[in-house]
């Protein structure tokens, strides 16, 4: 079997697990008994939270934007409200299930890929940011050597932007991507795999059978 490198924040026994990103923690001060519902769109976010009492939030449902973000809050003691399909462009369509009356807090990066609070906002969405967390390309991913004829996993926008800081895709390589937020990051004119999930093991079972 070639290589397969997987980038990011996780890692999987079955692949080259190269760290892609060196996340530091922020502690904004936050009023959290004005909000009735937490936004949470990565496993950062529940881990930030860590910082702060947990009385002071475990009381607070979460729209969690997968199944793994979802496990995340709810290891941390905190109470799931819906989980979406892996995509932050469609957490439009769960916010609009719930009153406009009601007040979300999305628990963010300094950076984010998609707009879906702006686009809820505009349609009278009532929805505060807190920036959480800061990320940053890591060592590992800028210095990394790759073989040649690899299978390349990316599982956020951020991991092939930092990848593509110090190395060029290859066309003998193979690109598989978590899904299509990150595929937005692809540059024109490289061909690339879509995992049927957003999930780590749906991108290496698609390695597997490439």
């Amino acid at each position: 079997m070639r290589p397969v490198y997987l980038f990011s924040i996780s890692s999987h026994p079955d692949t080259v697990s190269v760290n892609s990103l060196s996340i530091t923690f922020l502690q904004p001060e936050i009023d959290f008994s004005k909000y009735d519902a937490f936004i949470i769109t990565s496993k950062q976010a529940s881990k930030a939270l860590q910082q702060y009492q947990t009385q002071l939030f475990q009381n607070i449902p979460a729209l969690c934007v997968s199944k793994a973000s979802a496990k995340s809050y709810e290891a941390i003691g905190g109470r799931v409200l819906d989980v979406g399909e892996g995509y932050g462009d469609n957490l439009v369509q769960k916010i609009k299930n719930y009153p406009k009356s009601m007040r979300w807090l999305y628990l963010r990066a300094k950076v984010v890929a998609s707009d879906f609070v702006f686009v809820s906002k505009k349609e009278g969405y009532l929805i505060d940011e807190a920036i959480v967390y800061v990320s940053e390309c890591s060592k590992d991913i800028l210095n990394v050597e790759v073989v040649e004829e690899s299978i390349l996993i990316f599982t956020s926008p951020s991991s092939l932007e930092c990848f593509l800081q110090t190395h060029t895709l290859s066309k003998r390589s193979t690109l598989i991507v978590i899904g299509k937020t990150t595929a937005k990051a692809v540059p024109k004119g490289i061909e690339y795999h879509i995992s049927e999930n957003t999930t780590i093991e749906s991108c290496v079972e698609l390695a597997k059978n490439i």
